[in-house]
């Protein structure tokens, strides 16, 4: 992560389709990563001690703290019904948010640059309606620390 910039930087190697992914930071996003406790590398460890945590610790600590129906791909599928439910984004925008490619293989081609500026705003209304009074309010958020409400 590049703080400074406001960005998480995924490698081609953690990508499906082995290309760089930038994701703007939110400033709640940020706020949350300023909050977290640091030990090693690694932005998210088991118990402190420095070591990653595994897609399993992940799963795990989910369903500890938001029940059987959550996933890590459904807050995927979240920000995508929110923004094509609740926003004016254009749907190939929130398609690249996420990662996924568009279009044919012409349009691919042509398509070299990952609108980054455009999705920073997106994530910001993104972060802006996670923390909402509304949302809050309607426990539609779970932290895992395990209270519902609190972003």
């Amino acid at each position: 992560m590049d703080l400074n910039a406001k960005l998480w930087i995924v490698p081609p190697s953690r990508m499906k389709r082995k290309h760089e992914h930038r994701v703007p930071l939110s400033p709640q996003a940020l706020a949350v990563v300023e909050r977290l406790p640091r030990k090693g590398e690694y932005l998210f460890s088991v118990n402190g001690n420095g070591k990653p945590i595994v897609a399993m610790s992940l799963r795990k600590a989910l369903h500890r703290h938001g029940g059987d129906g959550v996933t890590v791909h459904g807050f995927r599928s979240a920000f995508r019904t929110w923004g094509g439910e609740r926003t004016s984004v254009p749907r190939e925008l929130l398609e690249v948010a996420l990662a996924h490619a568009i279009g044919n293989q012409t349009e691919a081609a042509y398509a070299r640059g990952d609108l980054l500026e455009k999705r920073r705003r997106v994530m910001q209304q993104w972060g802006a309606f996670l923390a909402s009074p509304l949302v809050l309010a309607a426990g539609k958020v779970v932290t895992l620390g395990g209270r519902r409400g609190h972003a």
